[in-house]
């Protein structure tokens, strides 16, 4: 019985994930140019459309560093600020410590699709929302010093490109920056576009501007 019941929760668990993912309606085809295939320069260039995404608001302002403020920026925001309401996520990054990301912005939904359709209302994601890692500091940083953080793997998780690639296209939370609803601007590109960016930049050897 115990086993029956094991196996109809996984069943369960499975279909629900794969609704959620679902939801977010986001496809990515992952697949690496051939080795040699990327110039210099062209890895250069697939760069600075990583940076352009990795500093627009929708992913910095969660990316604060050792700072545990999320950050209100961007053309919905005005002027440049750390998050209302004196939000503070503490080193758990969820804000455990105080008051849970969570409690505003739920992650329950039945229509994805309109999920973060009203102006002004916490954005909501198929998955619990969060501070980035606070060695993943973005917000107000250079290209330069992204570009060192992110080719890390003692600064980016211990991931190669392909790991990232894979990261974006599993993490639904990083989904949202395309399609943030409300009148928030999204980030630049697509997903996919982002994805081969980053597929790019590895086979070139993940060059930086100043190197």
């Amino acid at each position: 019985m115990l086993m029956k019941y094991l196996h109809a929760t996984t069943i369960v668990l499975v279909l629900s994930l794969s609704a959620v993912v679902k939801a977010a309606d986001e496809r990515v085809e992952i697949k690496p140019p051939e080795e040699g295939s990327v110039s210099l320069s062209q890895g250069l260039k697939s760069w600075s459309r990583i940076y352009e995404v990795a500093s627009h608001p929708r992913c910095a302002n969660c990316h604060t560093g050792p700072s545990d403020r999320p950050m209100w920026s961007g053309p919905s925001y005005g002027k440049t600020r750390v998050h209302g309401m004196n939000i503070q996520a503490g080193n758990s990054r969820i804000g455990a410590e105080t008051i849970l990301c969570s409690t505003c912005h739920t992650s329950k939904s039945e229509d994805w699709e309109n999920a973060n359709a009203t102006d002004h209302a916490a954005p909501r994601v198929a998955m619990n929302w969060s501070l980035a890692p606070a060695n993943a500091h973005w917000f107000g940083r250079t290209s330069q010093e992204i570009c060192e953080q992110l080719r890390n793997p003692e600064t980016n998780g211990g991931r190669d490109t392909l790991k990232i690639a894979e990261h974006l296209n599993h993490d639904l939370i990083l989904h949202w920056a395309w399609n943030p609803g409300g009148n928030r601007e999204p980030a630049p590109y697509s997903l996919q576009e982002h994805v081969n960016d980053i597929l790019a930049w590895g086979i070139a050897g993940t060059p930086c501007p100043e190197g």
